[in-house]
């Protein structure tokens, strides 16, 4: 899409904050009225629409995106989208450890060990973790648990969560960037323990290396986002 407009500003209505191109308010996809819950994610939308040159480039504006996401997707259906995040527990990165060789299962333990038992004492989860790729039965209790942590957050931070649990396979990573036990550069390098030991040993794939680089820059971009909610 071409540039249409010349000024891309953050501005306070009634209902919150939104986003103006020469002095119109913008819509969703959806047709619904673009509003964020506070300054900093407005903002921060506005810098997107004003950083474009000659041509819109959604897939460069991942903040736009995911307030359109949040009002247009996730609210009408917070309830699904809960569903949907609470199963990544169930079959979480962090329970599941390789059968050999030892040293990349003590790689593994040493980086998710810790967050097994931080989601235990922070939201009373406990995981059940397995070696091997055969699906390990979680309690119930601790799933429901889970569950309940992820339907405490609004439609906004819902639908970061989604992006953090989708690209690292890891809903207990997720709440750790999202609770800020982990900066989300080192989220991402803990969902990635498996890949960078098969980098050190069969070396890079570039196109695999590629998809990676695209991944991790939306993981912190969902990362980002949370940070701006708690901005106002």
């Amino acid at each position: 899409m071409k540039r249409f407009y010349k000024t891309a500003e953050a501005v306070e209505t009634p209902a919150g904050w939104t986003v103006t191109l020469d002095e119109r308010p913008i819509r969703t996809p959806a047709k619904a009225v673009f509003v964020t819950p506070g300054r900093a994610l407005a903002a921060a939308a506005a810098e997107e629409w004003a950083a474009q040159e000659t041509q819109v480039k959604p897939a460069e504006m991942p903040i736009t995106r995911a307030v359109n996401t949040a009002i247009d997707r996730t609210a009408p259906e917070h309830e699904a989208v809960v569903e949907i995040v609470a199963a990544y527990g169930g079959t979480d990165l962090v329970s599941y450890r390789a059968n050999a060789p030892a040293a990349l299962r003590a790689r593994q333990e040493a980086a998710w060990d810790p967050l097994v038992s931080w989601v235990e004492a922070a939201h009373g989860a406990r995981l059940v973790v397995t070696t091997g790729v055969m699906h390990a039965l979680q309690p119930e209790e601790g799933q429901r648990r889970l569950k309940a942590a992820v339907a405490a957050h609004d439609a906004f931070r819902l639908t970061a969560l989604y992006d953090l649990a989708a690209l690292s396979g890891s809903l207990v990573i997720a709440l750790a960037v999202a609770a800020r036990r982990l900066e989300a550069e080192e989220g991402w390098r803990l969902s990635r323990v498996d890949e960078s030991w098969q980098e050190e040993f069969w070396g890079v794939d570039a196109e695999a290396a590629a998809m990676a680089a695209k991944k991790k820059r939306d993981f912190k971009a969902a990362a980002l986002f949370l940070d701006l909610l708690e901005k106002d």
